[in-house]
């Protein structure tokens, strides 16, 4: 079913429902074939006295995924009428990959300089960029909130977090 059925996105479709269904039941299809082999390389039966080799369940969850995923399969193939659904439409992707692009860069900057400075760098450029905000009240927000992540993680709880060279200069 069309996730734009009330918006007024007239942009070009990118992809159908139809398509993102078959496309997402092989994947899980190839996911379900990794866990039935790797199972069955750890054994799957039941051992007297001992219990379930440690394949046995996840081979059964393996079996029960590649099964549903046959069926989605199945029926997508089927549905001609999903052909004609949208799943996303060109607009509506861009949109995901202006918030999508940006977390990868996050992600790939955190292990350079820390979880505290890149989610302070993060919070006020998505502030700035998206909710418009002027830098001058992103940047002091994105602060506090690493300031207090810094505090719960790394002094209360005592759980390390990704750091970079400003906290090492700090002596964490």
């Amino acid at each position: 079913m069309s996730g734009h059925d009330g918006d007024t996105d007239n942009s070009p479709r990118l992809v159908s429902v139809r398509t993102m269904d078959i496309v997402v039941a092989l994947v899980l299809i190839a996911a379900a074939g990794v866990v039935i082999t790797d199972s069955l390389r750890l054994g799957v039966r039941w051992r007297p006295i001992e219990g379930p080799a440690a394949g046995y369940f996840p081979f059964y969850i393996g079996l029960i995924l590649a099964l549903s995923s046959a069926v989605t399969l199945i029926r997508a193939v089927m549905d001609k009428p999903a052909g004609g659904q949208t799943f996303v439409t060109k607009k509506a992707f861009g949109q995901v990959l202006a918030v999508l692009i940006p977390l990868i860069v996050y992600i790939v900057v955190l292990g350079f300089i820390g979880i505290y400075v890149a989610s302070a760098i993060y919070i006020a450029l998505f502030m700035w960029h998206f909710g418009k905000y002027p830098l001058t009240k992103g940047a002091p927000i994105g602060i506090a909130i690493s300031l207090v992540l810094f505090l719960m993680f790394e002094v209360w709880f005592l759980v390390p977090l990704p750091k970079g060279p400003l906290e090492e200069m700090l002596g964490y």
